[in-house]
Order: C-alpha cells, then sequence, then structure tokens
C-alpha cells in the first residue's frame, strides 16, 4: 500500500485490574467492576453480574496462526501490555503499520448494560479519568473517546463537556437507549448541540445497549450467534429516529457514528429510509417531521454519518452507494478478531479495487477530517 497516513478509528485499551477499585467514588465499593479469579480464567464483574473475560490481547493474532488456539480462558497477566500501557500500544502501532490509534473502551462497553443509572455515571467517569492519563502519554499518536452516559442528559451534557477539556476527541453513548428515551427526543437536544459546539463526534459502537432483560451483550450466559451475527439492528433504529426527527437539520455540522457494525447494511438503510419517507403517508409508518428543500433522508446519512468497517469487502463494493466520504477504518486492536499485525496486508486487499483517492480517505483522510486532526 502506498504511504497513506493511516488511522484506527477503533481500537482499545484493556482496563488495569485495579481501575475501578481505586478510582470510582466510595459510594458504589463493593459494586463497582473488579476481577474474580475463576478456575477457568480471570473475569469482570459488576454489581453481582459476570461481564468478560479479563486476559485482553492474549489471542491478538492468533487468528492468523492457529485459530483452534482461541481461547476466552486468560488470566490477567496474559494480557498484551498495549492494551494498558501507551508506550507498548505505540510500539505495536509501528508494527502493524498504523499511525494514529482512536481508543475505545473493552470492559467499559459491556458497562452500559449495567441497569444502576448513578453507578454507570461514576463508571463513566473513573473510566474517563484513566484513560485520559493513558491517551495525553502520546496524543500525537494516541487519542480519546470517552464514555458518556445519558440517561439523564444534563449529566451527559456535563461529562461530554469534562471530556473535551481533558482533551477527547470524541464521546461514546448507547447504541440503544433505554425504551422510552429513543433519540428522537427533545430531552436530547442539549446533547446534540454541545457536540456540535465542542466539535466532538458521537460514536454509537457496538455492545453499548443500555440494560434490558434481553441485553446479551451484557450477559454473556445467553449471547447466541444469531444475535451477534444481527447486530446492526440497534445502530439502524438509532440513526433512523435521529434522522427522520431532523437532528441533522437542526445540528449541521453534529457528527454521529456507528463503530464496529461493519457496512453491507447500509445500502438497503438507505434505500429503506428514503422509501419510507417518499412513499409512505404522513404518521407512524411513514414521514415524522417533513425535511427542508426536498432533501430525503439519505442525504442527511451521507453529509452527518459515518461507519467505522474492520474487514467488509462486500461493503467495499457498495463504497459509491454508502458514500466514500463516510467510510473509516479500524483495526480493532487489540481483540482476538482484530487485523493486528497483519493490517496493512488485509487493507491491500480489501481496497484494491479503490482508486488511490479513495485509499487515501478510507485509511485516514476521512478520520482526520470528521475528527479535527488536520
Amino acid at each position: 500500500m502506498s504511504n497513506y497516513r493511516v488511522i484506527s478509528q477503533d481500537n482499545h485499551v484493556f482496563e488495569p485490574e485495579d481501575l475501578w477499585t481505586s478510582r470510582i467514588e466510595s459510594k458504589f465499593e463493593g459494586r463497582e467492576p473488579h476481577i474474580e479469579r475463576l478456575e477457568e480464567g480471570d473475569w469482570w464483574y459488576c454489581d453481582g453480574r459476570k461481564l468478560i473475560n479479563g486476559g485482553g490481547g492474549a489471542d491478538a493474532g492468533v487468528r492468523f496462526e492457529d485459530p483452534d488456539k482461541l481461547s476466552s480462558s486468560h488470566r490477567m497477566e496474559e494480557g498484551r501490555p498495549g492494551g494498558y500501557i501507551p508506550e507498548e500500544h505505540v510500539k505495536d502501532l509501528e508494527i502493524d503499520g498504523m499511525d494514529v490509534s482512536f481508543i475505545y473502551p473493552t470492559t467499559g462497553i459491556v458497562l452500559y448494560g449495567t441497569e444502576d443509572s448513578d453507578l454507570l455515571t461514576g463508571i463513566c467517569s473513573a473510566y474517563n479519568d484513566w484513560v485520559s492519563e493513558f491517551f495525553n502519554a502520546i496524543p500525537e499518536r494516541l487519542k480519546g473517546i470517552a464514555m458518556l452516559n445519558v440517561d439523564d442528559v444534563s449529566v451527559g451534557v456535563k461529562e461530554l463537556e469534562r471530556s473535551a477539556k481533558m482533551g477527547f476527541s470524541g464521546a461514546m453513548i448507547p447504541v440503544q437507549p433505554f425504551a422510552g428515551r429513543l433519540y428522537d427526543q427533545p430531552m436530547y437536544e442539549s446533547l446534540w448541540a454541545a457536540a456540535q459546539d465542542l466539535g466532538m463526534p458521537l460514536s454509537l459502537h457496538l455492545s453499548t445497549n443500555r440494560a434490558t432483560p434481553d441485553n446479551e451483550f451484557a450477559n454473556h450466559e445467553i449471547r447466541r450467534p444469531a444475535f451477534i451475527c444481527n447486530n446492526d439492528h440497534w445502530v439502524r433504529l438509532s440513526l433512523a429516529d435521529m434522522i427522520f426527527n431532523g437532528v441533522f437539520e437542526r445540528y449541521p455540522k453534529l457528527q454521529v457514528g456507528s463503530v464496529e457494525h461493519e457496512l453491507s447494511w447500509a445500502p438497503h438503510f438507505l434505500d429503506r429510509m428514503d422509501y419510507t419517507y417518499s412513499q409512505r403517508g404522513p404518521g407512524s409508518s411513514g414521514r415524522r417531521n417533513p425535511l427542508k428543500d426536498g432533501a430525503l433522508p439519505s442525504d442527511y446519512f451521507h453529509t452527518n454519518v459515518f461507519l467505522g468497517f474492520q474487514e467488509d469487502a462486500l461493503g467495499i463494493r457498495d463504497r459509491h452507494i454508502i458514500g466514500v466520504d463516510n467510510l473509516q477504518w479500524g483495526a480493532d486492536y487489540p481483540h482476538l478478531e482484530s487485523t493486528f499485525p497483519r493490517s496493512r496486508e488485509i487493507l491491500e486487499n480489501i481496497l484494491a479495487d479503490c482508486t488511490e483517492e479513495e485509499k487515501s480517505k478510507i485509511v485516514g483522510g476521512n478520520a482526520a477530517r470528521v475528527y479535527h486532526l488536520d
């Protein structure tokens, strides 16, 4: 691949064992995320719930070498050092040919399934304090995405403002909010306004659904393959709620991203939004609010939504329907399904039919523009 700037808009840390036990407010003592050492490995627990294995990054690259050795039963000390030491993270960027890494949590993602909203707010704040130290250690290479709890929008806005002052590049909000608090509600106006004014893109990252009885992201014991392979369902609902409600008309500089849901669902989604808007009558089955100047829902998608992907060759085939300017690549380092350490090779194969200009945008240029790196 040519000498493009390669930006992974979706990399991760693996939170250290004492992150929440040492940093969260004392009122949550005993309920905070913590590691329990079980016979089958180390596992994160929170408020009595078993979450995910703690040996983060131990299997990075194993799927290329010997996929039969992939495991979910590691110990914390087996985790890849780049998951929690910034200097080691940057060393792995060099190995993989990446220039900039946007940092998301790992355990923090599934913690959006926490039922107690006050506890989730404390979890977000403590994580943001720790990860700000991580990415600010090497800020030219590492960029932070903050965790926000927006159950109480005013609390979420305050944390967004605090995060901007700490140097974060953007923030994540739940892919699926609580029932009755969907993203077409007026309660979110102050959030959209603050994100636009602060220049902070908002991410809808895989597995950040809020707590519901059927949230398999937050319950390892009931998670099914059928659930996982249909995980773009919720991000489509949330994006459509925003678009049909005119959020991007009112906040034309707001950027909202789908992260780690891949791409191939997008062409059908765009077609169905435009058909629903133009061919169905007003009311619950059709238009919510008329869009101005003859615009279609897909127009707002193309100006205000970005899609992160990892290895979706079908999505790249349909890039001109989705919009080349809407695509951002991510390695998902150091998760077991990440492209590390073969990211350059994989990108070369997936983008083989793209023009040089398209490649430059997809592997880094679009992320640099949306996150104001230039």
